[in-house]
């Protein structure tokens, strides 16, 4: 990963070009030096907490934006490198291929359903989406109710905001690829 400092001196130098402030101009909205702005954005210095914070306060922005790395164009999961969570005695895994992204307003999961698993599902959000493709095995997706068996190869979208319950009655893995897409985020 690349140095905190570089990555806080490039998001405060893009930040600052993209509204057209001079140095000065950020020393007099944030209360911190002209010098000093000059060696973050260089990357010169380990800014203290406190000095982010005159900044982030100063230009109407949250600190966590000033130490968000650069997405990386290409990325590649690995799914034995992830952690998963897991319930009902294993037989329910959830694994964060893509872990929720604010500037995206989604999360890539992907879902293991051992036989036998049922997962009873809380309601999300008002207008939550979830897209739900099954590449491997079968499972029954059960909402207020109603129930919807899919197999390999299916996909099926929702709005989860109600309760729904994820079923596999086959004697085999089901593994499900979820995004979550959070519209009121």
């Amino acid at each position: 990963m690349e140095n905190i400092n570089i990555i806080i001196g490039n998001n405060l130098n893009t930040f600052r070009k993209s509204k057209g402030y001079s140095l000065d101009k950020v020393a007099e909205m944030t209360g911190v030096s002209k010098g000093m702005l000059g060696q973050i954005e260089r990357g010169e210095t380990n800014p203290s907490i406190s000095t982010l914070w005159k900044i982030a306060n100063g230009l109407h922005i949250s600190s966590t934006s000033l130490l968000e790395a650069k997405p990386d164009e290409l990325v590649i999961i690995k799914k034995n490198d992830l952690t998963p969570m897991t319930e009902n005695n294993s037989k329910y895994r959830v694994f964060a291929a893509f872990p929720f992204n604010s500037n995206k307003k989604f999360e890539v999961l992907i879902v293991d359903l051992e036989s036998g698993c049922v997962h009873c599902s809380e309601p999300h959000d008002k207008d939550v989406e979830e897209y739900i493709y099954v590449s491997k095995g079968e499972f029954e997706l059960t909402i207020q109710g109603t129930s919807y068996k899919l197999i390999e190869g299916d996909s099926i979208k929702f709005l989860a905001d109600k309760a729904h319950e994820y079923i596999n009655k086959s004697t085999e893995l089901c593994t499900l690829h979820t995004i979550i897409y959070y519209n009121n985020i």
